[in-house]
C-alpha cells in the first residue's frame, strides 16, 4: 500500500512537470534569422549599423501577442530590449544598433498582449453599436491589476498607471471613459509596463559578434615595400613606403596592405617568373619567410628596423591610412623553426624535408608547417602569439595566405582567442576555392573573404553572384571583399580590355563591394600576362619593380572619385542594400545602392562591354518613393555634379567605353525641378 502511494505521488508529479515543460511557451516562436548552423556559429554586425532579426511568431486564439528582440553584451548579465513589429504573414522583425565592437548575445520573446486585444475588441463592439459597459470594467481590472503584478517600465510609468485609474473613476459616462482608455499614448504605456501573459522565450540563445567598421567598409591598397624604391636596383624600404603614403591616401584608400615583410630564405630561392633557380641579385618570393636573419617575428633587414616600421605606422595613422599584413603560415627550409620545432614539419624517407607542392607547381622554397601530431599544440600556440606579437606592434588588420589549406578548427580557436583580447582585429581570409569551403572560413570567424567577382564580368554573372551573396543566408556571416586583381591573379578581361576594361572593373568593385580592394600597378593598367595564364609577365613576386606613377592612361581619377563617393555617400558604405533594374541592355549593368530610409540613393549604369559603345531604355525606380510612372524626379550627375531633372519613368542611356563607360547619379525625390 505504501509502494502503490509512493507510486502514485511520483506519477502525480511526473504528470505536473510534465504539463508545465508541454505548457510553457504557449507563443510559438521560429524561423529565427539570423541563425548560423542552429547557433553553431555567430551572425555579423558593424557597429552602428542595424542588426535585423526576424523570426515567425504567432499563438492560437486570436488575441493580440507582442514580441521583443533581446541583445546583450557576451560580458554582461543584463539585456537590452529592443521593439520587434509584425511586417508580413506571422513574420515578425526587430532591429537593434549596437555600438559597442565586442560579442554579443541575442535571443527573442513574444507573449499575448491582453490591453492590445481588449482594444481591438472594444472598438470592433463600439463600431457594431454593442454596449461596452462591461468591457471598460474589464479594462479597470487589467490597469489594477498591471499596477500589482507587473515589474517593468519606470516609476515614472507606474505613477501614471495609478493616476490613469483614478482619471478614468472620475470620468462620467462610458463614452468620455472610453476615449481616454483608447488614446495613442495610453497604448504606448502598457505595451511598456503591461503584463506579458504566456511569457515565451525562444529556446537558443544566439552569438553575434558586432566588428568595427572598417571590417564591413574598407578600400584595400596593396603594395610591395621593395618596390616602393622607384628604382629596381635598389631594394626599397619603410621610408621609401612612407614617401608614397600621400600617393595612397590621395586615391582615397584606408587599408595599405603589405605581403609578408620578413626575412627571405635563400635555399631554392626562386628566380625572375619563378624560375626554379636564382641569379645573384634575386630577390626571392617575401612568402618563402625565414632566415638566419629571423622567422615570422622579424622584419627583412632591407626593408629597415622595428624602429622604422612604428614610424610606418604611425605615419600611415596621420594619413588615414592603416597597415595589413600578410600572415602566411609557412617556412623557407632556412626558417629558425626548422632546427628548432624538426617535429612541426613533414620529412621525406631520405631525411629531407618535404616542401610544398600543388603539382604543376613546385614550390620548393617553402615548407608548410603541421598542425597535428608531435606538432600540436605547440604550433598552434606559437602561431597565435605570432599574430599576438604583431597586434602589440599596432597591427590589427591580417590578410591570411591560404587558409582553406589549414584546419579550420584552428582558424575558429585562434581568431576567437586573438578578438578575446583584441575584439578590433580583422582577418581577411584569401581562398580562392570551393564556395562552401570560403563559407566554411567565414563561419569560423574570418572577418572578410576573398571572393568570385575577380571572375564575374557578363551581367547575368554578376546579378546572380551579388543576389546570392547579399540575399542568400551566407549574408549574415560571410563580407566579401572585391579584389580587382592580386599579384598572383591578373584576370583575362583584364588582359585584352586596355584602359576601358580597367575603368569598369574598379567602379564595379567600389559600387558593388563595401569592400574592395586593387593590388598596385591596377591604377597604371598594368596587364602583360604570363601567355595563356591568369598570371602577370615579370611578376613582382620575384623581382624588384620600378613604375612610372603618373604615366599616361592611368585611371587614377576613376580611383579617386569612388573611394571619395564612398566616403561621403552612406548608401555606399553598406554592401546588402543592391538592387538591380531594368536596362533593356545585356551589356548594361543598372544597380541601385540605398540607404533603408532612401534619403541616399544612388545609381550606377555600367558598360561591360570595354570595345563598343551600349545604349538602353532603363527605367527610373520612381515606384521606390511611392511616385507615378509620370513623375518628375530631381537626379545629380555624381560624376560632373550637374542637376537635371527626369521626367517619367523610362529614359535612355548611351555608354561609350572609350569616353566614360559608366554613369552613376544620385536621385532627390521630392525636392522638385532642378533643371
Amino acid at each position: 500500500m505504501t509502494r502503490r502511494s509512493s507510486d502514485n505521488a511520483l506519477m502525480v508529479a511526473h504528470d505536473e512537470e510534465s504539463v508545465a515543460t508541454f505548457g510553457a511557451n504557449r507563443v510559438v516562436i521560429e524561423a529565427v534569422s539570423p541563425e548560423v548552423e542552429a547557433g553553431r556559429f555567430p551572425a555579423k554586425s558593424v557597429a552602428g549599423q542595424p542588426f535585423t532579426v526576424e523570426a515567425d511568431i504567432f499563438c492560437d486564439g486570436h488575441e493580440r501577442i507582442d514580441a521583443a528582440l533581446l541583445v546583450r553584451r557576451a560580458d554582461e548579465a543584463d539585456w537590452r530590449e529592443f521593439p520587434m513589429a509584425l511586417f508580413d504573414n506571422d513574420r515578425w522583425r526587430g532591429i537593434a544598433v549596437l555600438d559597442d565592437n565586442a560579442r554579443y548575445t541575442y535571443t527573442v520573446i513574444a507573449w499575448r498582449d491582453f490591453f492590445a486585444s481588449w482594444r481591438d475588441e472594444v472598438v470592433k463592439k463600439r463600431a457594431a453599436g454593442v454596449d461596452v459597459g462591461l468591457e471598460l470594467a474589464e479594462a479597470r481590472d487589467l490597469l489594477v491589476r498591471t499596477i500589482a503584478e507587473a515589474d517593468r517600465g519606470s516609476s515614472a510609468d507606474r505613477k501614471r498607471l495609478e493616476a490613469l485609474v483614478g482619471e478614468i473613476d472620475a470620468l462620467q459616462g462610458v463614452a468620455p471613459r472610453l476615449d481616454h482608455l483608447l488614446a495613442a499614448d495610453i497604448l504606448e504605456l502598457m505595451r511598456c509596463t503591461g503584463l506579458r501573459t504566456d511569457l515565451s522565450r525562444y529556446p537558443r540563445e544566439l552569438a553575434l559578434t558586432v566588428d568595427r567598421k572598417t571590417a564591413g567598409f574598407s578600400a584595400w591598397y596593396e603594395l610591395f615595400p621593395r618596390s616602393m624604391s622607384d628604382d629596381s636596383g635598389r631594394h626599397g624600404t619603410f621610408d621609401d613606403v612612407i614617401a608614397k603614403l600621400p600617393y595612397v591616401s590621395g586615391l582615397g584608400f584606408d587599408v595599405l596592405y603589405f605581403p609578408p615583410i620578413h626575412p627571405i630564405g635563400q635555399a631554392f630561392r626562386k628566380g625572375r617568373n619563378n624560375t626554379t633557380t636564382s641569379e645573384p641579385g634575386d630577390p626571392g618570393s617575401p612568402y618563402a619567410i625565414g632566415s638566419a636573419e629571423g622567422g615570422h617575428d622579424a622584419i627583412h633587414p632591407e626593408l629597415g628596423t622595428f624602429d622604422d616600421f612604428t614610424r610606418l605606422v604611425a605615419a600611415a595613422r596621420d594619413h588615414g591610412l592603416e597597415i595589413a599584413l600578410d600572415f602566411a603560415i609557412q617556412c623557407s627550409p632556412d626558417h629558425p623553426w626548422i632546427k628548432e620545432h624538426p617535429d612541426w614539419f613533414d620529412w621525406r624517407p631520405d631525411g629531407t624535408i618535404k616542401y610544398a607542392e600543388n603539382p604543376p607547381k613546385k614550390y620548393q622554397d617553402i615548407v608548410n608547417v603541421r598542425f597535428y601530431g608531435d606538432a600540436f599544440p605547440a604550433a598552434w600556440l606559437a602561431l597565435r602569439d605570432i599574430v599576438l606579437f604583431w597586434v602589440e606592434l599596432g597591427i590589427k588588420i591580417f590578410r591570411v595566405d591560404n587558409p582553406h589549406t589549414k584546419p579550420f578548427s584552428f582558424w575558429e580557436w585562434m581568431i576567437h582567442t586573438v578578438q578575446e583580447k583584441y575584439p578590433d582585429v580583422i582577418f581577411l581570409a584569401e581562398a580562392f576555392t570551393r564556395p562552401k569551403v570560403m563559407k566554411r572560413l567565414a563561419k569560423v570567424g574570418f572577418t572578410q573573404s576573398y571572393s568570385y567577382f575577380t571572375w564575374r564580368n557578363t551581367k547575368a554573372e554578376l546579378t546572380e553572384y551579388l543576389t546570392e551573396l547579399t540575399q542568400a543566408p551566407c549574408r549574415d556571416y560571410m563580407r566579401p571583399n572585391f579584389f580587382v586583381n592580386t599579384p598572383d591573379i591578373n584576370p583575362f578581361f583584364l588582359q585584352t580590355s586596355g584602359r576601358p576594361g580597367f575603368r569598369i572593373r574598379q567602379v564595379l568593385a567600389a559600387g558593388l563591394g563595401g569592400n574592395y580592394g586593387v593590388y598596385s600597378g591596377f591604377e597604371l593598367c598594368e596587364s602583360a600576362p604570363v601567355a595563356g595564364k591568369e598570371e602577370y609577365l615579370d611578376s613582382e613576386k620575384y623581382e624588384i619593380k620600378a613604375r612610372d606613377w603618373g604615366r599616361a592612361g592611368n585611371i587614377r581619377s576613376d580611383i579617386a572619385l569612388m573611394n571619395r563617393l564612398r566616403h561621403t555617400h552612406p548608401a555606399l558604405q553598406l554592401f546588402t542594400n543592391v538592387s538591380f533594374y531594368n536596362a533593356w541592355n545585356d551589356d548594361i549593368l543598372y544597380f541601385a545602392k540605398t540607404t533603408p530610409a532612401k534619403d541616399d540613393f544612388i545609381l550606377f549604369a555600367v558598360n561591360l562591354d570595354p570595345y563598343n559603345a551600349q545604349e538602353a531604355d532603363f527605367e527610373v525606380p520612381l515606384w521606390e518613393f511611392g511616385m507615378p510612372d509620370e513623375a518628375s524626379i530631381a537626379t545629380e550627375d555624381l560624376i560632373n555634379g550637374e542637376r537635371f531633372t527626369w521626367h517619367g519613368k523610362i529614359q535612355h542611356m548611351r555608354l561609350d567605353p572609350h569616353q566614360n563607360p559608366y554613369a552613376i547619379w544620385r536621385l532627390i525625390p521630392f525636392e522638385g525641378d532642378t533643371a
